[in-house]
């Protein structure tokens, strides 16, 4: 079964590293155990100037390629010039299914939303990222999976203050 690895490459070479497997996938058949390879890049506006959309890699560095893992495909891999390692070293360790979607979600330039309740739980401490209280940090009291929403109670001014969330504005 194939999944994704990430693949640690000499940074500004993305492209070049991703032709060069294409390529390599293409004339040395393996059997159909090499899928794609990606360059994760998104949409990015600039701020100032010219309203010009332009790519901008997610992870410089980086690539990542589906495969299964076999000994034999991961030396072919590595024999790619520029190629580095794969994350994981001698034992690579494959992207979660969870993983992969919020990639593929951001390069399709979605918002990444977590969704899986589990992710958050009642009395867990979290880190405020978006909105007016970015930077505070409080204490889950209840998690709504429906509406992606927690209550998460906040010290303002020395009080304990409940205050309504979505699940993008927090990280654990």
């Amino acid at each position: 079964m194939k999944q994704w690895y990430v693949l640690q490459i000499y940074a500004g070479y993305e492209e070049q590293v991703k032709a060069e497997l294409e390529r390599r996938i293409k004339d040395d058949d393996q059997g159909g155990r090499l899928g794609e390879v990606l360059v994760p890049t998104a949409k990015m506006k600039q701020m100032f100037g010219a309203v010009e959309e332009k790519d901008q890699q997610l992870f410089p560095g980086y690539v990542l390629i589906e495969l299964e893992m076999a000994p034999e495909l991961v030396r072919f891999v590595l024999n790619t010039p520029r190629v580095l390692r794969f994350l994981g070293g001698k034992n690579p360790i494959a992207l979660s299914n969870k993983e992969v979607d919020r990639v593929l979600e951001k390069i399709k330039g979605g918002v990444v939303l977590t969704n899986d309740k589990d992710d958050f739980v009642v009395d867990s401490e979290i880190t405020v990222e978006d909105g007016p209280f970015t930077g505070f940090v409080g204490i889950i009291e209840k998690v709504d999976a429906d509406t992606k929403k927690l209550i998460v109670k906040v010290s303002i001014f020395g009080r304990m203050t409940p205050v309504e969330l979505r699940f993008d504005q927090v990280k654990k």
